[in-house]
């Protein structure tokens, strides 16, 4: 046989190259089968037989797909592996999408990483637990359905729960379909919904931990708070609109009480007062102190056009003049400490008094270093106002109107529009308003119904994440975040967080167990309550607390044990728990076994300061612990030009268009859902993600590429059968035992950056293997061995071994990504008839045999030679030229004497590398070579034993014109006329095998 690579000589040392030599992999194509149709010796020539097409244009590549999932038996396949026999276990917890809208491309981006994800670790025999679902309660979804009801205000709970419920089913079968199409594997048969009874038990569970604990309480406190929809808000619910337009005012408070060691400078006979600048006027009227801050410098100035005497902020003298359009006169300077026990009068209440008092949070980047204090609307004033014991009164009710208590001007008057436009004018009319202007900012709003926050206090239900915070951060630590950048936001967004608002103010939800007494408003939650109350959920569902009477949902127990007396002393309280905290809780109620944590939680970067804390916070108070392992953070979803999606650009990308096309295909073509699953692969999804036409035009093409490299591979398979034609490692080739070397290296590569959920380096390993390695090398060099040998001669068969082996690895490994092309090259093998698909077949199989480090210095150095070569014919046919290789005697002429024993060769493992008709290898150059010749000259360095033997080699590269006639079957110039083919084909011809 030519079992070459035995008689290397290398044994005496063990090869671990490092090439110093820059080369590329530029060769010259063999004649293809169109260039062979008229010749009376095609029938003779083994060309490539495989209905497996490069394209899929038009309908067919959604076509294919769907039956390639029928065929495979896609929707068994998570039954399938859950049954298996395995302790290797991978549990990636689904994040529930929210039930209100069709499917997007966001959806697509995070549902297909999910299953690539998932694909790759049943390829490695893990049985994978991955139950799909949906978070289905909340107001977006109340909103949405009660849209297009004539008089839905007048809608009963039981009414507006059941419009809600309806239409966040219709949502969830749109979703679910879109992701099936997509090739999403899941336990659809079991998915998990936020409404179903005994997900909402359980979320009652771990409420009632948490309040157990001390995490959970009630409180009347200022909260983010949505007049639109009418129901407070977590911070996690607001989007910041970056353009939001206020009206700013400059104010003047007059002073009452001039700061006692002020009195040498302001002594009260000249009109005195603090000024103060707000971007809420509408909350003056809760206003009960103005604060300062200790530490800073403060400037007791005199008016030049009023006279008057202002105290503002040292550094803001000059800005707060230019605005007022005026000029200050500097009298003194103090520390804001100085201003203590000073007061002032309330701008638009007669009587009422505002103190000065010191406070950390007033800053001097805007306004005038005095802020206007409102308990009622801030956190931070709130806090001031418990410290002194302020009122915290709300002038404001739940639809963002004054109430009575604001007083008969401002009564019924919404405080962002004709509240705001009162208020000011009571400001004109009491002489306080210096000035009004339009201020441009970033402010909060309802990121669902896209209206202004405010800020109101109200009782509300909390969770006190200060106190559960720490042990959070400690646990996230231990957690692995990919990206690693991720961990530091989340950890600060949690370092941020003080407390969670988690009661809202509507019907669709879980309700709080909660029961209040009639007189006393005095709240009742024990263990016997809600014991109760979720045995009944469990069994009818939250729709009972609106059905049920309080005597079936209240027992004399319960309120025995609270100290009342009479159940119809109670009533049900009417706030529902934040959606946050339903998806929050999922952990309880999908994950199984007693450790309830999945190995890995993956989701948009907004899930940061959503999801991922809202679980791992609810999981930390619980149970002391991470609800998962490993956090994986992808960017959102972008035009391809890096703007947002927008309806009004037209630059919206749907999914079900992607895949089957628009109405015009000549603008939106169908590209099937491989092209929507390349383009997540393909993408660095840690970053913002870009998507449209150019971009899925790329990847049709890039995935047009791999389909011909995979035609090339099974078209040239046809007729073998690696059980019984395949060719033993060490018989082989020694290029051909090279190529398993690489697949070897490219499978390990590949499997580690699935491990990492690197899926772009995944794609650029397989696009650099199969364009590098496989197509602008290997194909190029072995097609006169595979369509002019013997169909079963050695040499031939070794090759198809490795193309065997290699379409077997190269498809494994880019399965999880676009699975409809794995199983349709499956079903395309020529042999494999009966075979089980790509995905109950398991992963890579590369076996150890195939490394071997010191082969790379034959073929690399021969590649080196060849690239000389071909460079010095640059654009003329190789095939005319023999090449004659002269390399001083040492180590690399040992190597290439591997590759050609004899001489001279047509035939020789060399000569196929060089891609000539004949290659010659001597030690020296000829004394009869022209002076004229095209000599190429080169060094090659080996590198043994990691340095300790370094051998630098020079060669020479000649290229001569053959003499010799072009062989009419094999095209190479091997001929003794035209018209005769030349001795290896003839042989070959007649059935005796070249040698």
């Amino acid at each position: 046989m030519f079992g070459v690579w035995r008689a290397l000589p290398l044994g005496r040392v063990r090869l671990r190259a490092r090439l110093r030599l820059a080369r590329g992999w530029a060769c010259t194509a063999a004649p293809e089968a169109d260039s062979r149709q008229d010749s009376q010796y095609r029938d003779t020539v083994l060309l490539p037989r495989s209905c497996f097409p490069a394209q899929l244009p038009g309908r067919l590549q959604p076509e294919t797909e769907l039956e390639t999932q029928q065929k495979c038996g896609f929707s068994e396949l998570y039954t399938w592996q859950r049954q298996r026999k395995t302790k290797q276990e991978f549990c990636l917890h689904d994040g529930p999408p929210y039930a209100n809208g069709d499917p997007h491309v966001g959806h697509a981006l995070n549902k297909i990483l999910k299953d690539i994800t998932n694909r790759f670790h049943v390829m490695r025999g893990y049985k994978v637990h991955y139950v799909p679902g949906w978070d289905c309660h909340g107001l977006p979804i109340e909103l949405k359905a009660l849209s297009e009801v004539k008089g839905a205000a007048n809608l009963s709970p039981m009414e507006i729960r059941q419009r809600a419920r309806e239409f966040a089913e219709k949502a969830i079968e749109k979703q679910k379909s879109a992701f099936i199409r997509w090739g999403v594997m899941a336990d659809w048969a079991n998915c998990y919904y936020t409404y179903d009874p005994k997900y909402e038990a359980n979320q009652l569970r771990v409420f009632y931990k948490m309040f157990d604990k001390g995490y959970i309480y009630q409180d009347y406190k200022p909260v983010f708070w949505s007049p639109s929809a009418k129901t407070a808000l977590a911070e996690a619910e607001l989007e910041y609109n970056e353009q939001h337009v206020s009206r700013s005012v400059y104010m003047k408070f007059p002073l009452l009480k001039s700061p006692s060691k002020l009195t040498s400078v302001i002594d009260g006979s000249t009109p005195s007062s603090v000024l103060v600048w707000t971007t809420q006027p509408w909350t003056v009227p809760a206003n009960q102190a103005v604060c300062y801050m200790p530490d800073a410098v403060y400037a007791i100035v005199k008016c030049a056009t009023t006279g008057e005497i202002f105290i503002l902020a040292a550094d803001r003298v000059e800005s707060t003049a230019a605005v007022l359009d005026t000029q200050f006169e500097v009298m003194s300077t103090c520390k804001g400490a100085d201003l203590a026990d000073g007061s002032c009068a309330h701008p638009t209440i007669p009587g009422r008094i505002s103190p000065l008092l010191p406070a950390n949070h007033v800053t001097m980047a805007k306004g005038t270093g005095l802020v206007h204090t409102a308990p009622a609307h801030g956190m931070e004033d709130y806090s001031v106002a418990s410290h002194h014991q302020l009122p915290t009164d709300c002038l404001v009710d739940e639809g963002g109107c004054f109430t009575e208590a604001a007083g008969p001007e401002l009564q019924n008057k919404n405080v962002l529009e004709e509240g705001n436009e009162a208020v000011i004018q009571m400001l004109r009319a009491s002489g306080s308003l210096l000035k009004e202007e339009k201020f441009v900012h970033s402010y909060p709003y309802d990121w669902r119904t896209k209206k202004p926050m405010i800020i109101r206090a109200s009782k509300q239900w909390f969770v006190n994440t200060a106190s559960v915070k720490s042990a959070a951060q400690e646990v996230l630590k231990k957690v692995k975040v990919i990206p690693t950048s991720a961990a530091n936001r989340m950890l600060e967004m949690l370092d941020r967080r003080t407390f969670w608002c988690i009661s809202r103010q509507r019907c669709w939800g879980v309700p709080i167990p909660v029961f209040y007494h009639k007189d006393t408003g005095e709240c009742l939650i024990n263990s016997e309550s809600v014991t109760d109350v979720i045995k009944i959920v469990e069994q009818q569902g939250t729709d009972a607390w609106w059905t049920l009477p309080i005597e079936q949902l209240l027992s004399k127990e319960a309120v025995a044990k609270a100290g009342g007396r009479d159940v119809l002393d109670y009533i049900k309280g009417q706030d529902v728990i934040d959606i946050w905290f339903d998806s929050g809780t999922s952990w309880a109620h999908v994950l199984e076994g007693s450790e309830q944590r999945a190995d890995t939680y993956l989701e948009g970067k907004d899930q940061l300061g959503g999801w991922f804390q809202s679980s791992l916070l609810t999981s930390v108070a619980a149970r002391k612990k991470a609800p998962y392992k490993t956090l994986v953070v992808h960017g959102f979803t972008l035009g391809e030009k890096g703007e947002k999606m927008s309806k009004s650009i037209g630059n919206v990308v749907d999914p079900d268009v992607v895949i089957n096309g628009g109405e015009d295909h000549s603008k939106d073509p169908p590209y099937g859902a491989d092209v929507l699953r390349w383009w997540v692969a393909e993408s660095n999804v840690y970053t913002e993600v870009l998507i449209g036409p150019v971009v899925l035009n790329a990847a049709r093409d890039d995935i047009n590429k791999l389909r011909n490299t995979l035609r090339f591979m099974l078209g040239n398979l046809s007729g073998f059968n690696p059980e019984t034609d395949s060719i033993p490692n060490s018989e082989m080739y020694i290029v051909d035992q090279y190529m398993l070397h690489l697949l070897h290296d490219y499978g390990s590569k590949v499997t580690e950056a699935y491990k990492e959920y690197d899926y772009s380096k995944v794609v650029r390993l397989l696009q650099a293997f199969c364009s590098r390695n496989l197509s602008n090398f290997y194909f190029s060099i072995i097609k006169d061995r595979l369509y002019c040998e013997g169909e079963k001669d050695p040499k031939r068969r070794s090759c198809q071994t490795v193309l065997a082996q290699a379409v077997d690895t190269v498809v494994r490994s880019f399965a999880p990504i676009l699975p409809h092309l794995a199983e349709e090259v499956f079903q395309h093998l020529p042999y494999k008839k009966d075979s089980e698909g790509v995905f109950r077949t398991g992963w890579i199989n590369t076996s150890s045999a195939w490394k071997k480090p010191g082969i790379e210095e034959a073929i690399e150095g021969a590649c080196a030679m060849r690239d000389s070569f071909l460079g010095s014919i640059s654009g003329k046919n190789a095939l005319e030229y023999e090449v004659v290789i002269v390399i001083e005697p040492g180590l690399l002429f040992e190597l290439m004497e591997a590759l050609q024993a004899e001489e001279t060769s047509s035939t020789s493992q060399l000569n196929e590398i060089m891609m000539a008709s004949q290659t010659t290898l001597l030690s020296e150059l000829p004394k009869e070579t022209a002076s004229d010749a095209n000599i190429t000259k080169g060094t090659f360095l080996i590198n043994l034993e990691g340095g300790d033997i370094r051998e630098e080699s020079s060669y020479q590269v000649v290229a001569l014109p053959l003499a010799k006639a072009k062989c009419p079957r094999c095209r190479r110039y091997t001929s003794d006329t035209e018209s005769t083919p030349c001795p290896r084909c003839l042989k070959v011809m007649a059935g005796e095998g070249s040698t």
